[in-house]
């Protein structure tokens, strides 16, 4: 029987939560993204996923596609500042400023950034972007 695009989007989760590699998760977040095009929380995996491998281009396009599904997920328009971080373009300010507004008004959101923030520099080690776009959210 063939799995539902959300199991395998619950599947995909638990394996990125075991430790597995992002590159090898790249792939099943695709397939997901291609049977279920409208996942915002599938984009902003994926986006996620191309952040930790260093292919920023993929991972604009990937978190540009979250951002404008669900405009109101602040993880999504973190890994899109990211993303535009990475390859120059400018604009970056207002996601920034938008994610931390949804942050600071909602205390599970807040737990999970700091969470995901930690995996990132866990995951790729020393990350400048990241360091950057965590100081804008966090040192007010």
């Amino acid at each position: 029987m063939t799995k539902t695009p959300e199991e395998l989007y619950k599947e995909g989760l638990e394996r990125y939560k075991a430790g597995e590699n992002a590159n090898t998760l790249i792939p099943l977040f695709k397939e997901i993204i291609d049977r279920s095009p409208k996942s915002s929380s599938s984009w902003i995996s994926l986006s996620w996923l191309y952040l930790l491998e260093k292919k920023p281009k993929s991972a604009h396009k990937a978190a540009r596609a979250g951002v404008k599904l669900n405009p109101d997920d602040p993880q999504g328009r973190i890994n899109l500042a990211l993303a535009m971080l990475e390859i120059g373009e400018k604009g970056v300010r207002p996601h920034v400023e938008r994610a931390q507004q949804m942050i600071m008004a909602d205390e599970d959101w807040l737990e999970e950034i700091k969470s995901n923030i930690k995996d990132g520099f866990e995951r790729r080690g020393e990350w400048p972007n990241l360091s950057r776009v965590k100081s804008w959210l966090f040192d007010v």
